[in-house]
């Protein structure tokens, strides 16, 4: 028997599972990774931590799942996208990495804006994305105004996961799904010089390193990389791909019409087609696919983060229970529709939204509290919020109203949470069985590179297989559903319009 594994490096964990060649995950390891947020928007990662908590978990992962060294075929990387990792020539980082979540670059753009009124219209024009605060280029802009000195000992400008391949392989790259909302050009699925231009990167064209497939080998770990992790040396690597389409693949997605959705700390949901989208304009984004197709999503940036942070703040009792979440889902359904007039706006990123409208202002609120709501109302209108924000991103991409929505993400795990979802959304929900989606993806990405399917899109095609839940709207409270909708928009446009 083969297997393949899959490095998943969140924003905040990272993750690592062991596959075989059809997609059935044997084991799963985990550790996480706190980001720093120093204030004034910035938020960086601890390269050292990251990096001892990728060693541990590929280790620990072999361990758990008693494969032997020689049955495994590849590893496959994905990583949070964006941000920026400066590295030098071996490989090594010159500063903390920074998280696609930071801000910095904002008042540079808005000086950018001011100069250019159509400026984030032009960049759309070639990535097919609302630009981000927390991209690669306008980062490095940043950076070269604020820490010269530091820009001038690098070697490299890449992504989470480019730097951890470094790491294991000694060899510097980055693959089509970042480099082309770095900003870069959606079309042709690479990097953009007239971006770099926009952005005033000419200087530093050497900072960018090959641009590789993600199928394609990456390199093979190194003695030094397999020591720390027990991984055997020589082992292949796949470049890899962003976290985004590494999920659409493991999430059996990557079919032309095909709508995925991902519940995580963000929220995003988009459907696949086999030709770039530009439409809405100025508004989503636009995810090359490896295999040559294009993910076109809407996204609030604030997903599960919402959840987290009001039982972190509202229910700690439950955060700490063994069956916490099974309590928590208990009290969210007591609750009727509509969370007793109570509405949650779910914009709690630092960088806002990028749908239904584009505003890095827009921040998370209640509306409508009164001193008669309790904790349980309040929890229910943060998972009542989502949803509804998730039927504002729906409505942007004009799905077919029977289309089928896959939903992945950990959000997906609550039954009731789902079934919301399908309400609100009024189409059917497939929850697929399984987990650890963004990590399955990246390791068909080297069971592809290791010769196993013939190409990426069969790979991900065969994990439909695998098995679902489904999650069908239809319940007799749709009266009540509408009203709590209503009031979202309601409060939503206020908002967002002020």
């Amino acid at each position: 028997m083969t297997y393949v594994l899959g490095l998943d490096a969140g924003s905040s964990v990272v993750k690592a599972a062991c596959f075989d060649i059809d997609g059935t995950m044997i084991a799963v390891a985990s550790r996480r990774t706190p980001l720093l947020r120093p204030g004034n928007g910035r938020v960086e990662a601890d390269p050292d931590l990251c990096w001892s908590a990728t060693c541990a978990v590929l280790a620990e992962v072999v361990a758990k799942s008693g494969v032997a060294a020689d049955q495994i075929a590849g590893l496959g990387l994905t990583a949070a996208m964006v941000g920026l990792w400066l590295l030098d020539a071996d490989g090594e980082p010159v500063r903390p990495g920074i998280n696609w979540e930071d801000s910095r670059s904002q008042p540079m753009l808005d000086a950018m804006i001011a100069e250019r009124p159509r400026l984030m219209s032009d960049i759309f024009a070639s990535s097919g994305s609302v630009l981000q605060q927390g991209c690669t280029l306008p980062l490095l802009a940043s950076l070269a105004r604020s820490e010269p000195e530091t820009v001038a000992r690098a070697a490299a400008a890449v992504s989470y996961k480019d730097f951890l391949r470094a790491r294991l392989t000694g060899r510097i790259a980055i693959d089509r799904t970042e480099a082309a909302v770095a900003p870069g050009d959606a079309r042709a699925q690479g990097d953009s010089p007239a971006m770099r231009q926009l952005f005033g990167l000419e200087r530093f064209a050497h900072l960018f390193p090959e641009l590789l497939d993600s199928t394609a080998e990456g390199g093979r770990l190194t003695a030094a990389a397999a020591a720390d992790t027990g991984l055997p040396e020589g082992l292949p690597v796949a470049v890899g791909a962003g976290d985004v389409p590494a999920t659409v693949i493991g999430a059996g997605g990557l079919l032309p019409g095909a709508a995925t959705a991902v519940l995580g700390t963000t929220c995003m949901l988009g459907r696949v087609s086999d030709t770039p989208v530009f439409t809405p304009p100025d508004l989503g984004l636009l995810f090359s696919l490896p295999g040559g197709a294009w993910y076109r999503a809407m996204v609030n940036v604030a997903g599960t983060l919402n959840l987290d942070w009001a039982m972190n703040l509202l229910a700690r009792d439950l955060v700490e229970a063994p069956n916490g979440f099974d309590r928590l889902n208990a009290e969210i359904a007591a609750v009727p529709v509509g969370a007793r007039g109570l509405t949650y706006l779910p914009y709690l990123s630092e960088s806002g939204i990028i749908a239904p409208v584009a505003d890095p202002t827009a921040r998370a609120q209640f509306a409508g509290l009164t001193p008669a709501h309790g904790r349980a109302d309040m929890l229910r209108a943060v998972y009542e919020g989502v949803a509804f924000a998730m039927a504002d991103l729906a409505d942007a991409l004009d799905l077919a109203p029977d289309a089928t929505l896959t939903l992945t993400g950990g959000g997906s795990n609550s039954h009731l949470w789902s079934d919301m979802i399908a309400e609100v959304l009024g189409r059917d929900v497939i929850v697929p069985d399984g987990a650890e989606f963004g990590a399955r993806g990246a390791a068909m990405l080297a069971a592809v590179m290791a010769g196993a399917h013939p190409d990426i899109a069969t790979a991900s095609a065969g994990l439909r297989r695998l098995g679902h839940r489904r999650h069908r709207p239809g319940g007799t409270d749709q009266g009540a559903w509408a009203e709590a909708r209503m009031r979202f928009c309601r409060y939503r446009d206020r908002l967002l319009t002020s």
